[in-house]
């Protein structure tokens, strides 16, 4: 096998799509995938047009955003090494329904909407994990849903925050460090907002105590007091 396919097949075993296949099923679906790079910032494909395939992340990220008339976006979901892009529209014929662009320097998978759709047919099995990675998305396209209606924009970093510090926080006796390791109008962008209000309200957080902020470090000084601030929206 050369060490391009190689790269491909690993890929593809680490993707919840493909994760039912032996393999054999899943060195004959690489036949069917081609690699291509994109720079930061790139575009893979803009809301609107029509469905050409499905991606797989090999490595960068990529930014998943819709974007309103005045041009400001709201980024839906961010997609990492094995994470699969436009599952949804292969399926119903439709366009893209959101935009995609990479967040770093980034190698893809690509295949087909016609390819992917008679691979299906081959094995069922793929997709039902379509359809499971497409329910886990809706679940959390309605989660942002709500968070844009029933909250402030304060409660939604203070859940943004809570979160990150689960996910790859370093625990220390100080409070919970994480690296904010985007910008703030990236940040804005994830909860629904504008960049000075970000600024502003981490700002506020700060100067209250419950959280300490240097360079592109962030503590979490008083998750209790941040916990009682949100259940306090409820």
């Amino acid at each position: 096998m050369i060490p391009k396919k190689q790269a491909i097949v690993a890929t593809l075993k680490s993707t919840q799509l493909f994760s039912a296949l032996d393999n054999s099923e899943i060195g004959s679906f690489a036949e069917r995938t081609s690699i291509r790079r994109f720079a930061p910032g790139e575009l893979l494909f803009a809301e609107g047009e029509p469905c050409a395939g499905l991606y797989v992340v090999i490595s960068g990220r990529v930014r998943i955003f819709k974007t309103s008339p005045s041009g400001r976006e709201q980024v839906l979901t961010i997609e990492g090494p094995g994470g699969s892009i436009a599952e949804l529209p292969v399926f119903d014929g439709g366009a893209y329904p959101a935009s995609a662009a990479a967040v770093d320097e980034s190698q893809l998978l690509f295949v087909s909407r016609d390819d992917f759709r008679a691979y299906c047919l081959e094995h069922p099995q793929v997709a039902l994990k379509v359809i499971e990675v497409v329910g886990a998305r809706l679940r959390r396209l309605v989660g942002i849903i709500e968070e844009l209606s029933f909250t402030t924009l304060r409660h939604r970093l203070i859940s943004w925050l809570l979160r990150e510090a689960d996910a790859r926080g370093r625990v220390y006796e100080t409070g919970t460090v994480f690296e904010l390791d985007i910008s703030h109008q990236e940040l804005a962008a994830r909860i629904g907002t504008v960049r000075e209000l970000v600024s502003r309200n981490m700002a506020r957080l700060q100067a209250q105590g419950f959280i300490q902020v240097q360079g592109h470090e962030v503590t979490i000084l008083d998750r209790e007091g941040l916990e009682a601030d949100l259940a306090s929206a409820l």
